[in-house]
């Protein structure tokens, strides 16, 4: 793994995601290599190939610095109405977090400034509990995590170096249990391996029993560089399973696995955040 500290320009950056204002990403690279992952296009930034995503992580060592100098500046009001995500395109909570502890501190210049918006989280790592204590002092917040099975192996397979998932679980117990809003991120669907109604009703029904009710899906995104990593990576696998992956960017395929997601949202009761399925290439 490569380790190098940069400096960056900017660290509160507006945001492309629709309901997101703005993001901070303390981090370039990601270590959980997760096999599907699209970010693995921010390798251009630092001359990286999409290849050797979950290889190398650049932390932004100014980032607390640039944050105070940014709030006043891009925040009026304190930031009412407005909302922050951590992070778009790494892990907030990925292992080098324990050592440099941006996200940590970006939090805390957020809570120094009075921020009255919106914090939102999104992470793969049980790592995120650490902060509890800061989440309890905002006066609106939200933390999500991915959870794309309940099968650790198939959690190690596709997220090679990501917590497993059923730490995954438990994080969200916990937050539950201290009166934290708590997400679940279901995406991608894995076809073949999760994209099942019988291990979609899994996930459901345990994100019931550790009290998260809100829940944001997405369909697998397989952009042409996405695509390339992925079915390099899973090569090993039977064929006919590779064939799914191709099936699943059809319109078809989604409509029969929505078809699926729909009633079983109905029977656990579950809240659909934008009330659809994303599609990557049709969500604006």
């Amino acid at each position: 793994m490569q380790i190098k500290e940069v400096k960056a320009k900017t660290i509160l950056n507006p945001c492309g995601i629709p309901g997101i204002d703005f993001v901070i990403n303390p981090y370039i690279g990601c270590s959980f290599a997760c096999r599907y992952c699209y970010a693995s296009f921010m390798g251009r930034l630092v001359g990286k190939r999409v290849e050797e995503w979950g290889s190398y992580v650049f932390p932004k060592v100014n980032a607390v610095f640039l944050l105070k100098k940014e709030l006043p500046k891009k925040l009026k009001n304190k930031g009412v109405g407005k909302e922050i995500f951590f992070s778009s395109v790494t892990d907030p909570y990925q292992g080098i977090e324990v050592k440099y502890q941006l996200t940590r501190g970006c939090l805390e210049a957020l809570l120094e400034f009075g921020f009255l918006g919106t914090v939102s989280i999104l992470t793969k790592s049980d790592l995120v509990l650490r902060d509890l204590d800061l989440f309890k002092k905002f006066k609106h917040v939200s933390v999500g995590l991915t959870v794309t099975s309940t099968d650790d192996g198939i959690s190690r397979y596709f997220e090679k170096y990501a917590p497993a998932v059923s730490k995954r679980f438990s994080a969200l117990k916990t937050l539950s249990q201290n009166k934290i809003p708590t997400y679940a991120f279901i995406g991608p669907l894995l076809p073949h391996f999760s994209a099942k109604k019988d291990e979609l009703e899994k996930i459901f029904k345990k994100l019931v029993e550790v009290g998260t009710r809100d829940i944001f899906i997405e369909h697998l995104n397989l952009s042409s560089y996405i695509r390339s990593r992925l079915i390099k990576e899973i090569k090993e696998v039977d064929r006919k399973i590779i064939n799914e992956f191709y099936l699943s960017s059809s319109k078809a395929y989604r409509k029969q696995i929505e078809a699926v997601i729909y009633p079983l949202i109905e029977k656990y009761k579950l809240r659909l955040i934008k009330n659809q399925v994303i599609y990557h290439q049709e969500f604006n």
